[in-house]
């Protein structure tokens, strides 16, 4: 999943549950859930590797990614 993939994919998630009290963490962990398992450990293994780590939970480093990859989008807040 490229960055863009995952950025449509959260605003689109976001979109879906507009009328929700989710906060950034839980639209990313939404995202996570639809994805397979190849795809999620990929996100877990680019988070792992940004980290520089070598173990760490696989859905939680996946949310983590999904979160990184938002924000760093966004950019600096004003």
């Amino acid at each position: 999943m490229t960055d863009e993939e995952i950025i449509v994919s959260f605003a689109l998630t976001r979109l879906d549950n507009a009328n929700s009290d989710l906060d950034l963490e839980d639209v990313a962990a939404l995202v996570v859930r639809r994805l397979g398992p190849d795809q999620i450990l990929d996100l877990a293994t680019r988070t792992l590797a940004a980290r520089n780590e070598l173990r760490g939970a696989m859905f939680e480093s996946a949310v983590e990614h999904v979160l990184r990859t938002v924000l760093t989008a966004r950019g600096p807040v004003d």
